[in-house]
């Protein structure tokens, strides 16, 4: 039970990669709370699976008033906070509009920026930041250019998190996932690309959810104290 006594916050919590980051660190001994966009039922099913270790709160990304509630029930202070929520529209370049621009930067970047900057003031020292990146900032793939940019930002964004919050012995780092069977990724992908990537990959699989939930558990745990500001690309290999 590495994390027992610890209190962590991970948004987008209630389905795919979140629910396992929620269900791993819960495994740890961590109380978690976690926002969700619209699924409250999912958010409802996690709650009553996971019982009084666990908090949904709605909040939705696109609009940066709903932190509060997202931190209110750690207004005391909370040592762990994970960026995971997301979104990928996918779309060419050709296809673009200022809009959709602003809801995915806004959605995948700025969110998450505030979040880190509203967590700096709660977190107690020795806290962990993970955000959770994608392997295609160093693979983009077309129609994902707006995912890649707002995540290449994010990973720049936690690089000087991590020499700023540094002095507290505050760790910020990013997972990057290489291609893992989530509905994103489904409803994202051409039929077959599970297949094809798997073929690509060392060990010879597409990642689950769990995979990634336990790189992101160990960077929040005790084992990682002197990991910071680094990207840890959970891909199986898909890059080596």
């Amino acid at each position: 039970m590495t994390l027992s006594g610890k209190t962590a916050v991970v948004t987008g919590g209630s389905r795919g990669i979140g629910r396992a980051i929620v269900e791993e660190l819960v495994g740890r001994g961590a109380q978690v709370v976690f926002s969700y966009q619209a699924n409250k039922a999912a958010a409802d099913e996690l709650v009553e699976a996971l019982g009084d270790a666990v908090r949904a709160v709605p909040a939705d990304q696109a609009d940066l008033d709903t932190l509060d509630a997202l931190f209110a029930p750690v207004a005391d202070g909370f040592d762990i906070l994970v960026n995971n929520a997301a979104i990928n529209p996918g779309a060419a370049i050709a296809d673009l509009t200022p809009v959709e621009f602003d809801r995915v930067l806004t959605v995948n970047t700025k969110w998450p920026l505030f979040a880190m900057q509203r967590a700096a003031t709660l977190l107690r020292d020795q806290g962990r930041i993970v955000s959770v990146s994608t392997l295609n900032t160093v693979i983009p793939a077309p129609g994902h250019s707006l995912y890649c940019a707002s995540k290449g930002a994010l990973e720049q964004l936690t690089a000087v998190a991590a020499r700023e919050l540094g002095p507290r012995g505050i760790t910020v780092n990013t997972v990057s996932p290489g291609t893992t069977d989530t509905d994103l990724f489904r409803d994202t992908n051409p039929p077959g690309a599970a297949e094809q990537t798997a073929a690509f990959t060392a060990l010879g699989r597409i990642g689950q959810p769990v995979d990634v939930a336990r790189v992101v558990a160990w960077l929040a745990g005790p084992d990682a104290g002197w990991v910071t500001g680094q990207n840890i690309r959970a891909t199986g290999g898909l890059l080596v």
